[in-house]
C-alpha cells in the first residue's frame, strides 16, 4: 500500500471513530489540498453544525463533505425546496447541479444571505436536499470573463478533478529526504522592474513563485537552469502566483507548453484578471506582428489547474511545505504568499508587490505573520527619495485640476492601468461629483478598464471595508453609479463623444505605449482647451513619459497604416500619490512594523540604485542581515 492510500485509509479510521456511529462515510479522497468525504447521511451530517470544523481540527485538513450520489433528491425537487430555504432578497440567479460530486453550484447577488450566519443556510439547505452547496457572487456588472471562466471550469470538470485527484495525492506524498534546507534562487526582478520569477527549493520540493515578463523588453525568467525547468517542467511540484500583473504572470502559460501539468495556487479574482490580462497580452502581440510566445488553449490550461486559496486559508501544497496568502493591498486579489516549511523549520514570505497603507480600493499589506525567517520584499520605490504625495493630497489636487479643466469648458483625458488604478480614480471621481466638489459629467470608460471594474463588482469581500460596506450593506455600488458609461461603440462612439459636452474620459493604455489611448489623443489633443492628466507611472522610452516630458508632436499612423505627426496643443498636468506600490517610506514601515520582524531582507524588484538604497537602510535602521540580489543567484537558509 502506497503511503498515500495508508494516509487515506488513517484518515477514514479517524473520521469513524470521530463521528456519531448513525452517521456513515463510504469513502475519502484528496482533491488538491483538501480532504474530501463521501457520505449516505449528508443531512445527519449538516445536523451535527459544528462536526465538520471539530474534523478538520482534528485531522489539520480543509474537508469537504459530498453526498453519495444515489441518496440525493432530484434536482428539480431539490430546486424547490432550496429556493424555500434561502431568504428572497439574496438574488438567486441560477442553480446548477452536478450529480458526479452532489454539488449544487448556487449562483446570488448576496451570497453572505446564501450562506447563512456562520454557515447555517447551507447546512439548512443540505439538511433538507443532500447536496453540498457552493456558492458563488453573480456580478453586478456583466463580466465575460468570469462567466468564461466559470462556464470554462464547469465544461472542465471531470479533467479538473482528475487534476485535482493527482494533485491531492501529490501532496501527501512521503517525503523522501531527512535533509533539511532550504532555498531560494532568482530568475528573474533583481535589480531590474519585470520578469519576477522565484524558486523555493526544499530537498523534496520545488515551488515556482510567478512567471512575468519584462514591459518593453523580451527578456524573460530564466527558467532553463537546473534548479527550475533544466531538470524538466514537472520538476516544479507547484506554481504561486502573487497576482496577476503581466510583469508577475504573463508567462504561466508557457509552462504548460513546456509540459507542465501541475497546480497554480493564486486567489479567486486573481484568477480571473490573470486570463483577462494573458488573453490581452496575446492580443497586443498579435495587432503588433510580434510571434505570441504561447496559444490561448495555454492560458485556458493555465486556468484549468488554478486551485484558488482565500486570504488566512493555511494550505498544504507540498509534503513539506504549507502556503497561506494575505492581502498585500496592491491590486485586487493581490497576495503576500507566506511559506511555512517543514515541521517549524523555516518560514518565508514574498511581498509580491505590496501597498503598505489602506486606499480608497483597498485596505493595506497584512505584515503580521506567526513566523517569518526571511523576507522577499519589492523595492519598485525602494530608492532614497522615493517619497510619493499623500493620498488626501493628491486626491485634492485631481479634483482641483478637473475642476480648472471644466471651467476653461474643455474635456479631460485620464490614461490608466486597466487593473487597480482606473478603480481608484473611479472612486475619487464618483465621490466628488455625489458630494459636489466636481460638476456632474458623463465618465467614460475605454478599453480593458469597465471589464476590469466588472470583475472587481463580482468579488468585492477583497476591497476596502468601506467600499465593501457600501456595496454589502447600503447597497450602493459605487462603481453602478449613472456617471459611468462604457465605450463599447469603437471608433463612433469616440467620434460621438468627442464631439458631445463635457467628460471625463478614463482610456487605457496608461504609459500612451498603444490602444484606444491614441484614439483619444487624436480626437482631444489639438484642442488647447482639452486636458491630459497622468495618475501613473510613465516608464522611460514610453509614449507617456514623452508627452509629460514636454513632446508637443507624436507620432500617429493613419487609418492606411501611413505615419503622421499629431500636434498636441491640450494641457499636460501629473498628478503623483495614486500607485499601486508603496513608496520608500511605505516599504520602510511594512518591515518596521512586521511581526515578528524577519531576520533576513532580499530586496528585489526595483532597479539597481532602488534595491541598493532599501538594502542599505534596512540594514543600518532595524540591524537587519539584507541583500540585493542579482538574477541567477541562490541563497542557502538552514
Amino acid at each position: 500500500m502506497s503511503t498515500v492510500d495508508q494516509k487515506l485509509d488513517d484518515a477514514l479510521q479517524t473520521i469513524k471513530d470521530e463521528i456519531p456511529a448513525d452517521i456513515s462515510v463510504s469513502d475519502v479522497t484528496y482533491e488538491g489540498p483538501e480532504l474530501v468525504v463521501y457520505t449516505r447521511e449528508p443531512k445527519k451530517f449538516a445536523q451535527q453544525g459544528d462536526l465538520v470544523r471539530q474534523l478538520a481540527s482534528k485531522l489539520r485538513k480543509r474537508i469537504t463533505v459530498r453526498p453519495d450520489p444515489d441518496v440525493l433528491a432530484p434536482p428539480a425537487k431539490a430546486r424547490e425546496q432550496i429556493r424555500s430555504v434561502i431568504p428572497e432578497d439574496a438574488g438567486v440567479t441560477d442553480l446548477d447541479f452536478h450529480a458526479d460530486t452532489g454539488e449544487v453550484v448556487i449562483e446570488a447577488q448576496k451570497p453572505g444571505m446564501v450562506i447563512g450566519r456562520r454557515g447555517s443556510t447551507l447546512r439548512e439547505i443540505t439538511q433538507k436536499v443532500g447536496w453540498t452547496p457552493e456558492v458563488v457572487r453573480t456580478p453586478p456588472i456583466e463580466s465575460p470573463t468570469v462567466s468564461n471562466v466559470r462556464s470554462f471550469l464547469k465544461q472542465e470538470r471531470d479533467d479538473r478533478r482528475d487534476i485535482l485527484e493527482r494533485v491531492g495525492r501529490q501532496i501527501h506524498r512521503e517525503q523522501l529526504s531527512e535533509e533539511q534546507w532550504v532555498r531560494i534562487s532568482t530568475l528573474g526582478c533583481c535589480r531590474e522592474v519585470g520578469r519576477a520569477a522565484f524558486v523555493l527549493s526544499t530537498a523534496d520540493t520545488r515551488i515556482l513563485i510567478d512567471c512575468g515578463d519584462k514591459p518593453g523588453s523580451d527578456d524573460v525568467p530564466y527558467l532553463q537552469v537546473p534548479e527550475a525547468l533544466g531538470s524538466g517542467a514537472n520538476s516544479i511540484d507547484a506554481v504561486v502566483l502573487t497576482h496577476a500583473h503581466l510583469d508577475h504572470s504573463a508567462l504561466l502559460p508557457l509552462l504548460f507548453k513546456y509540459g507542465y501539468d501541475g497546480p497554480i495556487y493564486t486567489t479567486e479574482p486573481t484568477r480571473d484578471l490573470m486570463g483577462l490580462l494573458q488573453l490581452d497580452y496575446l492580443d497586443v502581440a498579435a495587432k503588433e506582428g510580434r510571434t505570441p510566445p504561447y496559444a490561448s488553449e495555454m492560458v485556458r490550461e493555465t486556468i484549468k489547474h488554478t486551485i484558488p486559496i482565500e486570504y488566512g486559508d493555511v494550505t498544504d501544497i507540498a509534503p513539506d511545505v504549507k502556503l497561506t496568502m494575505h492581502n498585500a493591498g496592491h491590486i485586487l486579489g493581490s497576495a503576500v504568499s507566506h511559506f511555512h516549511i517543514g515541521n517549524g523549520m523555516y518560514n518565508v514570505a514574498f511581498s509580491g508587490d505590496i501597498h503598505y497603507d489602506e486606499t480608497r480600493l483597498l485596505n493595506g499589506a497584512v505584515n503580521d505573520f506567526p513566523r517569518v525567517e526571511t523576507l522577499v520584499l519589492e523595492s519598485t520605490y525602494g530608492g532614497r527619495n522615493d517619497y510619493q504625495t499623500d493620498q488626501s493630497d493628491s486626491e485634492q489636487k485631481l479634483i482641483e485640476t478637473i475642476s480648472e479643466a471644466y471651467d476653461r469648458g474643455g474635456k479631460i483625458v485620464i490614461p490608466a492601468f486597466a487593473v487597480g488604478r482606473s478603480q481608484e480614480i473611479m472612486l475619487v471621481l464618483e465621490e466628488a461629483m455625489r458630494t459636489g466638489k466636481i460638476p456632474e459629467m458623463p465618465i467614460h470608460l475605454d478599453g480593458m478598464i469597465w471589464e476590469a471594474t466588472a470583475i472587481h463588482t463580482t468579488y468585492p469581500e477583497y476591497l476596502n471595508d468601506d467600499v465593501r460596506d457600501r456595496i454589502f450593506h447600503d447597497d450602493q455600488n459605487p462603481f453602478l453609479a449613472d456617471y459611468f458609461n462604457h465605450i463599447d461603440g469603437g471608433e463612433d462612439e469616440r467620434q460621438r463623444v468627442a464631439d458631445d459636452e463635457q467628460c471625463i474620459i478614463l482610456s487605457t493604455s496608461g504609459m500612451v505605449t498603444g490602444g484606444p489611448i491614441m484614439s483619444w489623443l487624436e480626437h482631444l489633443g489639438p484642442d488647447p482647451d482639452n486636458t491630459m492628466i497622468f495618475v501613473g507611472y510613465q516608464a522611460q522610452g514610453t509614449m507617456g513619459r514623452r508627452i509629460q516630458s514636454g513632446r508637443d508632436e507624436i507620432p500617429m499612423n493613419d487609418s492606411r497604416g501611413r505615419s503622421n505627426r499629431l500636434k498636441l496643443n491640450l494641457d499636460v498636468e501629473t498628478v503623483d500619490g495614486f500607485s499601486g506600490h508603496a513608496d520608500r517610506q511605505g516599504l520602510e514601515n511594512f518591515v518596521k512594523t512586521m511581526n515578528p520582524r524577519p531576520e533576513k531582507v532580499l530586496c528585489v524588484h526595483g532597479d539597481e540604485r532602488s534595491v541598493q538604497d532599501l538594502s542599505s537602510a534596512l540594514y543600518h535602521n532595524y540591524n537587519m542581515r539584507t541583500f540585493a540580489p542579482k538574477n541567477l543567484e541562490t541563497f542557502r537558509f538552514k
